[in-house]
């Protein structure tokens, strides 16, 4: 039976010691290298061969894992498992980013057997806890993107633009606002022409209401 090969980089020798015995218990691994840093995992990877590579996120007090992950995977073929002790949604997207094919808290050490099986068979599921994080994360970005959209049309918007809006919201026809704010109605056109060229849409009604959902009024 061909045995997986694996190399290890993890900078804690105590979690280091107690997952390399962890794994030599597992009859169709081997541990081929270990590695304390980044750098060391990436020169190690030129000199010897590894199916999946178990890689701490943090060391040195960085995420130096991120960037020799991309270099393993980039120069190799083996698939990398980021291993580390915090749930961080920011890294676990960079993790992924780099080229891993998963992400793993340590704690949830009894399933890294698997997690290496599945990364071998090239079939690796996304780890709950990491799809629960980069669901949170895209959740951020998503109201993040929709805050800077929100953003950028206010900004686009004088404020008598804001305020044409607000009334025709509510319902105030073109002629009412002129009146309240003592202008020609052919004023009132000349906004609710800019807000339509800013905001499109087919009416002005349509306008304000794009604003209202948008939160801008």
């Amino acid at each position: 039976m061909n045995r997986i090969r694996v190399v290890i980089t993890e900078d804690d020798q105590d979690w280091l010691r107690g997952l390399i015995s962890y794994l030599n218990k597992q009859p169709d691994m081997e541990i081929v290298g270990q590695a304390s840093s980044g750098a060391d995992a990436v020169q190690l990877l030129e000199q010897v061969e590894a199916d999946v590579v178990l890689m701490d996120i943090m060391m040195s007090n960085s995420p130096e894992g991120i960037w020799a992950a991309a270099e393993i995977v980039q120069c190799t073929g083996a698939r990398v498992i980021m291993l580390t002790s915090m749930e961080e949604k920011e890294l676990i997207f960079e993790a992924f980013k780099a080229g891993a094919v998963d992400y793993m808290v340590k704690s949830n050490f009894t399933e890294i057997p698997q997690a290496i099986r599945n990364a071998y068979a090239n079939r690796s599921p996304i780890h709950p806890t990491a799809a629960a994080q980069m669901r949170e994360e895209f959740k951020r970005l998503k109201k993040l993107e929709h805050e800077v959209r929100v953003k950028e049309l206010r900004d686009l918007l004088t404020p008598t633009e804001i305020q044409v809006l607000d009334l025709i919201e509510k319902g105030h026809t073109q002629t009412q606002i002129a009146d309240k704010f003592v202008v020609s109605i052919r004023t009132v056109k000349v906004h609710v022409g800019n807000i339509l060229r800013k905001l499109g849409g087919k009416s002005s009604k349509e306008a304000a209401q794009k604003a209202k959902d948008m939160g801008i009024l």
